[in-house]
């Protein structure tokens, strides 16, 4: 979300942005809208002062002892005037904020242009990748012939892209989560929450998931509860005015009953530990003192794929359903660049006890995320599929989510406040750092080696092996 006033004094780096993100000059459309908006809330603010300035002539006419029943009807056509103003107004607020919402963020000026991911630019490595005398296989492989790995099952009770684990894959999604918690708890300092699956429209407005990408998610609604209600409202209108109940359409207002009941009560489940852990300040006015806040939660988390129509179809990688060990960080704009490094750091070290060679890339300007400033991708390499892959995702949004949130600290005895900064980033991914533990400690007889770091969350498992788990 973006300060008109902000893009009113500075339409020209505005539009820089913008094109930056492949978008076309938005500057001039957001600023027309603005006067118009601006010049109905003058208009408004007219006619409230001349009716009260209609509003002293009557009292004064009346002490005079005149008729003041012109001057009455004039307060009373100003009133419909001004709720007409009023109204007008509010639909051009919510017209600028509609466009305003759907428009993404600003890059950072230090993150590289291009199209897509191709323009992504590398900036280290760590560690090496296992050369094994063997052709490896991919995780999906390696899983079903321990036995412990079954999409078949998942499927007849669930559909296409969920997985069911079983024995010491099972255990072994439990200990990575586990493992990482404790890492980002006891060396990270970050405080741990448990927080809601289910969040409002709100919060995904907050934090830029809608309204642009409401296909992505999984709702949920009270359908029978949506059903007694209108029926019970129907019954209503038709004993309190059985006139305009029997020139009703029935199924027409049942309909519209129903519906708005269930956008009234539905929930979203969440694509991201960020969307909870973000909102916790939203709307809140936080002491500098207090800042940064760093916070994890391991959830589990729920995506369509909408975009995803042939992608990744068979294993782990990408899940209608998939738990995750989420960081979210809060702090002041002095801060925040520092805090993306802090972050993708925490992150990194989870692979490096892990014995993972990965790669860290700063996305460009076409890659990039709605909500995000710069973002740091960390990508695991997969001996299975010879190539590295995102394990995740670390993003300073800058003050984007918190004027969506309206979230803001400021000094103690300070009056106002400014916009906090928020970060967010995977630590990590957890089936898929299982899909990369399987691919890069399989050996030869099928078996898998368990990591060192992993073994006192597995109960000192150190090879998982068919029927062994």
């Amino acid at each position: 979300m973006f300060d008109i006033k902000w893009i009113r004094e500075n339409p020209e780096d505005f539009d820089r942005g913008m094109a930056r993100r492949g978008l076309e000059p938005q500057s001039a459309a957001l600023i027309a809208l603005d006067a118009q908006r601006r010049d109905l809330q003058t208009k408004a603010q007219e006619i409230q002062s001349e009716r009260n300035r209609l509003s002293k002539e009557i009292g004064a006419a009346k002490s005079r002892g005149e008729d003041a029943a012109d001057i009455m009807d004039a307060v009373s056509k100003t009133k419909a005037e001004e709720a007409d103003a009023e109204k007008a107004a509010a639909a051009a607020t919510d017209e600028l904020n509609t466009v305003l919402s759907g428009l993404p963020n600003l890059p950072a000026d230090d993150v590289p242009d291009g199209p897509d991911e191709t323009a992504n630019v590398e900036i280290r490595t760590w560690g090496d990748k296992p050369k094994l005398d063997f052709t490896p296989k991919e995780h999906f492989d390696i899983g079903e012939a321990l036995g412990l790995m079954d999409f078949e099952r998942a499927a007849k009770m669930s559909g296409a892209r969920f997985v069911l684990l079983s024995g010491a894959l099972a255990r072994m999604e439990r200990a990575l989560a586990n493992f990482m918690l404790d890492l980002h708890i006891n060396e990270h300092g970050l405080t741990e929450i448990n927080p809601p699956a289910l969040v409002n429209d709100s919060a995904l407005y907050g934090t830029g998931q809608l309204p642009k990408f409401g296909e992505d998610l999984f709702q949920t609604s009270d359908v029978r509860r949506a059903i007694a209600h209108a029926r019970d409202t129907i019954e209503q209108l038709k004993l309190k005015s059985p006139e305009n109940y029997l020139e009703a359409d029935y199924d027409v207002l049942f309909n519209q009953y129903v519906e708005q009941d269930l956008n009234k009560s539905r929930l979203w489940m969440i694509p991201t530990a960020e969307v909870p852990l973000t909102n916790m300040v939203a709307g809140e006015i936080l002491d500098t003192e207090s800042l940064p806040r760093r916070v994890t939660a391991m959830t589990w988390c729920f995506r369509s794929e909408a975009g995803a129509a042939g992608k990744d179809t068979r294993g782990m990688i990408r899940q209608h359903q998939f738990t995750k060990v989420e960081m979210v960080t809060v702090c002041t704009p002095e801060t925040s660049n520092d805090e993306l490094e802090r972050m993708t750091n925490c992150a990194e070290e989870v692979l490096k006890r892990l014995g993972l060679a990965y790669r860290t890339v700063v996305l460009s300007t076409g890659d990039m995320g709605f909500g995000a400033q710069k973002t740091y991708d960390i990508e695991v390499w997969l001996p299975g599929q010879d190539q590295y892959r995102e394990i995740s995702s670390c993003s300073n949004c800058g003050d984007f989510q918190a004027r969506r949130m309206k979230a803001r600290y400021r000094d103690r005895g300070e009056k106002g406040g400014q916009f906090v900064h928020t970060l967010n980033g995977s630590g990590l991914a957890v089936g898929r750092t299982m899909v990369a533990i399987l691919e890069y400690y399989q050996q030869a007889d099928g078996s898998v080696v368990v990591p060192e770091a992993l073994r006192p969350y597995m109960g000192g498992l150190e090879v998982i092996a068919a029927n062994g788990g």
